[in-house]
Parts: C-alpha cells; sequence; structure tokens
C-alpha cells in the first residue's frame, strides 16, 4: 500500500519520463530541443537525515521523497564551514560563486562585483533569471543575478518579536536595486507558501516563454522560529518520535560555542522530552516546506516545462536538534555540515533514484549546472564540476574535504576518516571517526589510534596553509590571542574588490 501511494505522488509532481537533453544555449530552431530551464529548490537548516527517502522513517516528506526517486542524490555533500555564527550566508555565497570559505568575502555579507554568481551567468548567456525568498547577502549581488523576483527576504531569519515565519517581512522587486519603504511589505500568508506562491507565478508566466528560465526559490524553513505551524502539513506527537542515536544531554566538552543563540533556545543540559518536542516542532516544519515544494513542483509540471527543466534540491546547512548534546549547526559534525542534494536533468533520466557517495561541496553545483547548460564557467568560479560524475559515477571527484567553523574548529575528511580538531582558548580537543563503520559519530577512536590521527592533522595543515586560512595548528592559540572571533574581526577578512 505505501509504494502505490508513493508512486502516485511522483506521478503527480514529475513527469515519468523526460526528453533527452540537447546541451546548448543557442536560439530554437526548427526540431531542436531548447536549452533546459533551471529550478533550483533550497532550504535552511535542514539535515539529511531529516528526509524519509534518506532513511528517517519519522518525517512525512512525500514531494522531497519524489525528487530523490527521480535524480541522483549526491549523499556525501557538505558545506565548507562558516566564519560566524550565521553559517547560511557563507554557505549561500558559496553556493552562487562556486567559490569556497575563504574565497568569499567576509563570510559572505557580499558578493563583490568580481564574483560572478551562477544565475549572474545564466543571464548573460540569455536566461530569464526569477528568485524568491532568502537572499543573506547584499542587495546588489541579488540585482545582478536576477532580473525579476518576487517576495523576497533579506536576512538571514524571521525574527521571533515580528511574529516569525507567520508575518514574514518580505520585499517586492526593486529594478533600481535601492530596496526600502517603497518595497518592503509583511506578507498574510506563512513564508513558504509566500515563497511557492511567488514561484508558482512565476512558472505560470513561462508556460509559453521561448526564453529558457533560471528560478531560484529559497525557502527559510524549516530554520527557527518554530513555535507558529500552519494549519497544513503533517504534525507530530513528540512522544512518538525516536530520539536519535547519538541523542545526548549536553555536549561532553566545551567547543567553544555552548552560549551561541542556537545552543540557547533550550538551555543545556536538555532531556529525552525536550529533543523530542524540538525534532516534533523540527519536522512539522519540514512536512510544511514539503507541502509548499509539492506545489512547485505541480506547477512546474501543469506549465508543459518539466521535461526540459533540470531541478536541484539542497539544503544550505544541517542542524544538530539533540545529536551530541546540541542544539544548532555551529559545529564539525555531519549532523550539521553535511546537507541533502539531488539533481533531476533530462539527460540522466535512466538513473531515476540513484545514490553516488563521492566527496562533494555544496558549492560544487554551481559549475555543474553551467556545464549541463552548455555555459561557460565564469572566471571567478573555483569550485569542482559534478558533471564528469554524472557521466560516469564511477569516477573520482575529491579525495578529501576541509571543513573549519570560526577560529575553533577545523576538520578534515579523507575516505571514511574524519578528524576533528578544536581549540577553546589554548585547550586543545581531538576526534577521529570512522565514518564507514559509525556514521553518527557516536566512537572518538582517540585515545588509540594517535598515528592516523597525526596523519589527517598533517594533511589539514596542509590545506589550511593552501586555502590561506588565518588560523596556524602550530601556533598554540591558532590565532592572535586565542579569543573568538568577533563579527567585526569576521568583516575584515578575506575582502575583495
Amino acid at each position: 500500500m505505501k509504494s502505490a501511494i508513493r508512486y502516485s505522488f511522483i506521478s503527480r509532481y514529475l513527469p515519468l519520463a523526460f526528453t533527452p537533453l540537447v546541451i546548448g544555449c543557442q536560439s530554437k530552431t526548427a526540431g531542436e530541443v531548447p536549452p533546459p530551464n533551471v529550478l533550483f529548490i533550497l532550504t535552511d537548516d535542514m539535515q539529511a537525515t531529516s528526509i524519509h527517502a534518506l532513511g528517517n522513517p519519522d518525517v512525512h516528506t512525500p514531494a522531497i521523497d519524489s525528487l530523490i526517486a527521480e535524480g541522483i542524490t549526491f549523499t556525501n555533500t557538505y558545506t565548507n564551514g562558516a566564519l560566524c555564527g550565521a553559517l547560511s550566508m557563507p554557505s549561500r555565497a558559496m553556493l552562487m560563486t562556486g567559490r569556497g570559505l575563504y574565497d568569499i568575502q567576509a563570510d559572505g555579507m557580499k558578493i563583490p562585483e568580481a564574483h560572478t554568481t551562477f544565475p549572474q551567468q545564466f543571464r548573460k548567456h540569455g536566461y530569464h533569471t526569477f528568485a524568491t525568498g532568502k537572499w543573506h547577502s547584499d542587495k546588489a549581488s541579488f540585482n545582478r543575478s536576477f532580473q525579476e523576483g518576487d517576495n523576497i527576504y533579506f536576512g538571514g531569519m524571521h525574527p521571533y518579536e515580528l511574529n516569525g515565519h507567520c508575518s514574514p517581512h518580505l520585499n517586492r522587486y526593486d529594478s533600481t536595486g535601492v530596496y526600502g519603504q517603497d518595497t518592503e511589505f509583511v506578507g498574510e500568508e506563512f513564508s513558504s507558501k509566500m515563497y511557492a506562491d511567488a514561484a508558482i507565478r512565476f512558472l505560470q508566466s513561462q508556460k509559453d516563454g521561448e526564453q529558457p528560465f533560471l528560478a531560484y526559490i529559497a525557502f527559510t524553513s524549516p530554520h527557527d522560529p518554530r513555535n507558529q505551524l500552519p494549519a497544513y502539513g503533517q504534525k507530530y506527537n513528540p512522544g512518538a518520535l525516536s530520539l536519535p542515536p547519538n541523542y545526548l544531554p549536553q555536549h561532553p566538552f566545551d567547543n567553544g560555542e555552548m552560549e551561541v543563540r542556537d545552543e540557547l533556545l533550550v538551555p543545556a543540559p536538555r532531556t529525552r522530552e525536550q529533543v523530542q518536542k524540538e525534532l516534533a516542532d523540527y519536522y512539522g516544519m519540514i512536512s510544511e516546506v514539503d507541502v509548499q515544494i509539492g506545489r512547485v513542483l505541480q506547477a512546474l509540471q501543469e506549465t508543459g516545462q518539466a521535461d526540459n527543466t533540470i531541478i536541484v534540491f539542497a539544503s544550505d546547512n544541517g542542524l544538530a536538534v539533540g545529536r551530541h548534546g546540541l542544539l544548532g549547526k555551529q559545529n564539525l559534525y555531519d549532523h550539521s555540515v553535511k546537507v541533502p542534494l539531488t539533481l533531476l536533468a533530462p539527460a540522466y533520466k535512466n538513473r531515476k533514484g540513484e545514490k553516488n557517495n563521492a566527496l562533494c561541496y555544496l558549492h560544487d553545483i554551481a559549475p555543474t549546472l553551467c556545464e549541463l547548460a552548455n555555459i561557460p564557467l565564469p572566471e571567478s568560479m573555483k569550485a569542482h564540476s559534478l558533471y564528469h560524475i554524472l557521466e560516469n559515477p564511477a569516477a573520482t571527484h575529491r579525495t578529501d574535504l576541509f571543513l573549519a567553523y570560526s577560529n575553533l574548529q577545523r576538520a578534515f575528511v579523507s575516505g571514511n576518516q574524519k578528524y576533528i580538531i578544536y581549540n577553546v582558548h589554548g585547550t586543545i580537543t581531538e576526534q577521529l571517526f570512522d565514518l564507514g563503520k559509525d556514521p553518527l559519530e557516536l566512537h572518538n577512536l582517540l585515545p588509540g589510534q594517535e598515528k592516523a590521527a597525526r596523519h589527517l592533522k598533517k594533511q589539514l595543515e596542509y590545506r589550511m596553509e593552501e586555502e590561506d586560512d588565518f588560523c596556524r595548528l602550530s601556533d598554540p592559540l591558532w590565532w592572535q590571542d586565542g579569543h573568538k572571533l568577533t563579527f567585526e574581526e569576521m568583516q575584515q577578512l578575506y575582502v575583495y574588490e
């Protein structure tokens, strides 16, 4: 019975067959398949482990599940990290520009003109670009990227004191790029519905369009506030939810971010009941945004454009929600730095439901989309395209990944091994995990495997130097006097003209 329901949902939201993709952005001639459209769906703070199709039996995500069933999912996708607590800011700037953490400006607060975003590159090559939802960088870079937009949110999160997602403070598109009192308004619907409504209106306007489009939908769910859920979507009974196997009442040591906003929402130590309540609210937000994603997919199908549209689904970062005794995302455990990434492209219609475990960064998707559309990569883009993995799933992509948070935490992933090192006021803590045998990072292999840890630490040091990291592991305090990097200091790092 379950499989029948699932198939019905998939057939409702996605085409059962795609026409082959003809790569190119030339003008359409008789008998020629037009350049592919792009529909990019991004969520906020969604763990890869909070999706039903990716192994979580407690959560209801039929629309996202349908994408995973039809597309290719990269199961080892990571963000590169952040210098400050607002992780979505650098994550989204990296995603847009195809550049790493130390190659973006001031943790993504501003995307300088020298860093071409992938929507900007698509626009340059004949695409009609549109965006709705969250933009966590400067307004000028938004307008360079998108020639149209609606229900735009400039900021990090909908504030509790302004009624959160229930009264989203939004903007209409301003072609001058100024934005202000004339463009600002308060939405009358839940944020996710406002964004989906704007996306649906745009898709409907493109039904008979001759110009290929790129539509970017950046939801702010399931980011908190989660205190008021809309009437639609699935509701969860906290007592019926499973606790994550790596649940802890509190983190076993000071990782340098025990008092960040995210961790103070429910002060540690946290009971099992408190974490179950947080999970119920979190899953409720995931289910409500899933409903809106389903509406967008249905609208795309109804336009007749789905056969020739590349769809990307991803999240900007994950979230702990009780795992390892943490609530937030200011850490380098997989639940916080690993994200879902699924791609559907007409050329790969025969690879439905495929999972690929190649190590990659979220920002690798930017050059990938350019290659899929046969658009030249901008010179400023440094990420590694996944196109060769799409063509040959057994091909090698990245052999390792470097992860960073503030001046407090650094990590290195090589194969199944993951090494994390912390420096909190000169106190060093190290962790070593075997992700193949222990994907939940339950068992620190230190002490006991010091040789392996030393080898990974050496590789981490090399990568930090290569990336021009402002920290140095050879310095007992890593950076200056070892105080936590402030927001003001962060703004002065990695500034480009």
